[in-house]
C-alpha cells in the first residue's frame, strides 16, 4: 500500500490546474489579439463601420476607447512624479553626469540607424509612386515646425494643462457647450526636470518634498499596475475596433506603405537591436524574452508612457539594469526616444509625399530628413505623436502637407508598431549603457524568467537600495533590485 506525501506546494490544490504558459502575461496578450482580431472581422463582416457600428462594433469600440482613458487619466501625476524621482535617485550615482550623457548620444545613435534603414526603404520600394489615388483634399490639421516646437516648452501653467470649449447647436435649438481638458507632455516633462534639478539644489530642506513625491509615485505607479494587469481586455477592444473600422481595405489601398514601414520596425526590432546587444556581449534571447511584455502592452494600447511602468519594471527586473539609472533613462525615452514615430515613420513618409506630388529629393534634403528625425524626436512628446513629428518634416523639407491627410487613414495600424519599437528601444538603450559602464547585473540578465512580471516583491529592501545607489549589484542584491517597484 502506497502513501502520497503531500509538499506545501501542493497543499489545497485540488481539481483542474491551468499549465503555467497559460497564466502568464505574454499568452494573455496574444490570447486577446486573436480573440479581438476575431470579433473584429465578425462586427466588419456583419455591417459595422465607423460612421455606424453595429453592437458588437460599438461594444469593441467603448471597450478599447475606456481602456485608453484609464492609460491617459494616469499620465500627468505619473510623468511629474516619475521624472522628479528619477532626477532624485541620480544623485545616488557617483557618474551620473556621465551616465546621462552617454544616454542622450546612444538614443541619438539609434535614432540615426533607424532614420537611415527609412530612407534606405523608402528610396528602395518607392510607396508613392503609382499608387492609383487621387490626394483631393489638402491636409488641415496640426502641422509641426520648429519655432512652434521652441515656443511650445514653454508652460502655460504649472501642469501644462490646456481647456477647450464646444459649443454644439442641436436641430430643437438647444445649445451644448463641452469642455475638453488636454495636456502637453512636453511641458510637463519640462517642469518636472525643473523641479527635480530644483530639489537637488535645495538639497537637505527638500527631503520631506521628495520623500512625498516618492510616495506619491509609488501610489500612481500601484493604479496603473491595476490598469495594465487588464490589457488583455482592452486587447480585445482595441484591436477588434481597428479591424472593425479599417479592415484590410485601407491598408490595402496603401499596401506598398504599409509593407515598407512594417519592414522598417523589423529591421530596427528584430535585426538592428539584436545586432547591438550582441556586439555588448549580451545574450539576444534574454533581451528579447526580458522585453516582450512591455513590447506587447505596447503595440497594443500605442502609448509609450502608458507603457512606461511596464517598461521601467521589465529594464529593472530582467534586464538587470540598476534601478537608480533605469529611473531616469527609461521615463526620459519614453517622452523623447521613438525610433518608430520619430525615426522610421517620418523619413519613409516624407519620401512618400515627395514621389506622390512629383517632388524629387536630392541628397541635402535626405540630410535634412535624418537631421530633423534624430534632433525633432522630443517635438513628438509635447503634440499629437507621429503626425506632428512627420509635418514637422515636411515643412522642413518644403514638401506639401496634403499627404498627410492621406497618410492618417492608416495611422492607426501603423502607430501599433512604432509604438512597439520605441518601447524596445527605451529598455535597449539604459541596458547598452549599464552594460557600457560596468553596472549592469548580468547575472540577473541572465536569470530564468518566471513568466510574469507582476511579482510585488520587497520594494523597501537596504540591499537593493544600496546596490542601486553604487550603481552595480551582487546576483542576490541584483534579485531585489530587480523586484522593486518600477
Amino acid at each position: 500500500m502506497s502513501t502520497q506525501t503531500r509538499t506545501p506546494e501542493s497543499a489545497g490544490k485540488t481539481g483542474f490546474q491551468l499549465p503555467k504558459w497559460a497564466g502568464s502575461f505574454g499568452f494573455q496578450i496574444i490570447a486577446a489579439l486573436i480573440v479581438g482580431l476575431g470579433l473584429g472581422l465578425l462586427a466588419k463582416y456583419t455591417g459595422s463601420t465607423k460612421a455606424e457600428p453595429n453592437g458588437l462594433g460599438a461594444t469593441l469600440q467603448t471597450i478599447g476607447s475606456s481602456y485608453v482613458s484609464l492609460l491617459q487619466t494616469a499620465v500627468v501625476p505619473l510623468i511629474f512624479t516619475a521624472v522628479v524621482s528619477s532626477i532624485s535617485n541620480l544623485r545616488q550615482v557617483s557618474n551620473a553626469a556621465k551616465l546621462a550623457w552617454n544616454t542622450l548620444l546612444w538614443f541619438a545613435i539609434t535614432s540615426l540607424i533607424a532614420v537611415l534603414i527609412g530612407i534606405g526603404l523608402g528610396v528602395l520600394l518607392q510607396p508613392g509612386a503609382n499608387t492609383g489615388i487621387t490626394q483631393e483634399a489638402k491636409y488641415s490639421g496640426k502641422s509641426g515646425d520648429w519655432w512652434s516646437f521652441l515656443v511650445g516648452l514653454f508652460p502655460k501653467n504649472f501642469l501644462g494643462l490646456g481647456a477647450s470649449s464646444t459649443v454644439t447647436e442641436s436641430a430643437n435649438a438647444a445649445t451644448t457647450v463641452s469642455t475638453s481638458v488636454s495636456f502637453n507632455v512636453l511641458q510637463i516633462l519640462v517642469i518636472a526636470i525643473a523641479v527635480g534639478v530644483a530639489a537637488l539644489k535645495v538639497g537637505k530642506a527638500a527631503e520631506p518634498f521628495l520623500n512625498l513625491n516618492a510616495s506619491a509615485l509609488a501610489v500612481i505607479q500601484k493604479v496603473l499596475w491595476w490598469i495594465i494587469r487588464i490589457a488583455p481586455i482592452g486587447t480585445v477592444g482595441l484591436i477588434g475596433n481597428a479591424v472593425a473600422v479599417y479592415g484590410w481595405d485601407t491598408i490595402g489601398a496603401l499596401g506598398k506603405f504599409t509593407f515598407a514601414i512594417y519592414v522598417g520596425l523589423a529591421l530596427v526590432l528584430f535585426v538592428v537591436y539584436p545586432v547591438l546587444i550582441r556586439t555588448h556581449g549580451l545574450s539576444v534571447k534574454q533581451y528579447f524574452s526580458g522585453v516582450w511584455p512591455a513590447v506587447q502592452l505596447a503595440f497594443v494600447s500605442r502609448s509609450s508612457v502608458g507603457t512606461l511602468p511596464l517598461t521601467q519594471r521589465v529594464t529593472e527586473r530582467s534586464l538587470g539594469v540598476p534601478r537608480a539609472y533605469a529611473s531616469f533613462a527609461v521615463p526620459l525615452g519614453a517622452t523623447t526616444k521613438m525610433d518608430g514615430c520619430a525615426a522610421i515613420y517620418p523619413a519613409i513618409s516624407a519620401i512618400f509625399v515627395a514621389q506622390f506630388f512629383g517632388v524629387q529629393l536630392d541628397f541635402t534634403q535626405y540630410l535634412l530628413i535624418a537631421l530633423v528625425s534624430v534632433l525633432g524626436s522630443a517635438a513628438t512628446a509635447g503634440t499629437t505623436g507621429a503626425v506632428v513629428m512627420l509635418t514637422l518634416t515636411l515643412s522642413t523639407l518644403g514638401l506639401p502637407l496634403a499627404g498627410v491627410g492621406l497618410l492618417l487613414a492608416i495611422d492607426p495600424i501603423l502607430d501599433m508598431g512604432r509604438t512597439a519599437v520605441n518601447v524596445a528601444g527605451q529598455a535597449l538603450v539604459p541596458t547598452i549603457v549599464s552594460k557600457r559602464q560596468g553596472i549592469l547585473d548580468e547575472t540577473l540578465y541572465n536569470a530564468p524568467r518566471n513568466g510574469t512580471p507582476f511579482v510585488d516583491d520587497d520594494a523597501d529592501s537596504p540591499a537593493a537600495d544600496s546596490a542601486a545607489a553604487e550603481g552595480t549589484a551582487s546576483p542576490d542584491a541584483g534579485r531585489e533590485l530587480a523586484g522593486t517597484k518600477a
